[in-house]
């Protein structure tokens, strides 16, 4: 049975309750909570979706999250996400919300932050790799076809709203600080991943004819 949601309108003001599958198959407005979790390092937890997930399988996204319950706030929903996806019981900060135009259909987009100093457990089910990215290395995955759409028009609006943002860029490129990982070395380190294109950082990421998706091992 699909999990019941709550339909909004464009205000985010609760119209009825509705399944998530109609919600998605009508275009119907709906909540969903995310969370970007960071480690004391300040580096940000990336993950690989399963290939049994429903929507973006394979997929990177630098966020946790998923649909927010009937008669859920946005915190608690992210909440329960997060102990549900990686073990962690917390309250993640509430940051901002937008309406997001979805590659499958829109939604109402909850974000949230939240250190997470513990050893995280992922939901084999869901997470099928993961590891903790510098801002350099997000910003090198982040441009390519391999990441979740939606994750990265939130990633576009988070650090758009940053009073200084971190990173420059030099005609189109990330500027290397001499130790950030681009795509080409993470790959390289498993032979998982070809890059066609890195030149402009517009290449594509295409799977080897033995794939192996995690770059490395993730270090828990």
């Amino acid at each position: 049975m699909s999990e019941l949601v709550e339909r909004v309108d464009d205000r985010d003001e609760v119209l009825t309750v509705v399944s998530r599958s109609d919600a998605i198959r009508e275009g119907w407005l709906h909540r969903v909570a995310t969370i970007v979790c960071r480690d004391p390092e300040g580096r940000t937890l990336v993950h690989r979706r399963t290939e049994g997930t429903s929507r973006f399988p394979g997929h990177f996204n630098w966020m946790l999250g998923g649909a927010v319950e009937v008669a859920e706030t946005y915190e608690q929903a992210a909440a329960r996400e997060l102990e549900e996806e990686i073990g962690v019981r917390t309250c993640p900060r509430f940051v901002f919300k937008f309406r997001c135009t979805g590659a499958i259909s829109p939604y109402w987009l909850g974000l949230h932050e939240v250190v997470v100093d513990e050893p995280i457990k992922p939901d084999p089910e869901e997470i099928a790799w993961h590891d903790w990215l510098t801002e350099h290395e997000l910003n090198e995955l982040v441009r390519h076809d391999a990441f979740v759409p939606d994750a990265r028009e939130a990633f576009e609006r988070y650090f758009a709203i940053r009073p200084e943002p971190s990173h420059e860029w030099v005609r189109g490129r990330l500027r290397r600080t001499g130790h950030e990982r681009t795509l080409e070395d993470m790959a390289a380190s498993v032979g998982a991943v070809t890059i066609e294109s890195v030149g402009d950082a517009k290449g594509r990421l295409r799977q080897s004819s033995q794939p192996r998706w995690c770059w490395r091992r993730s270090r828990t």
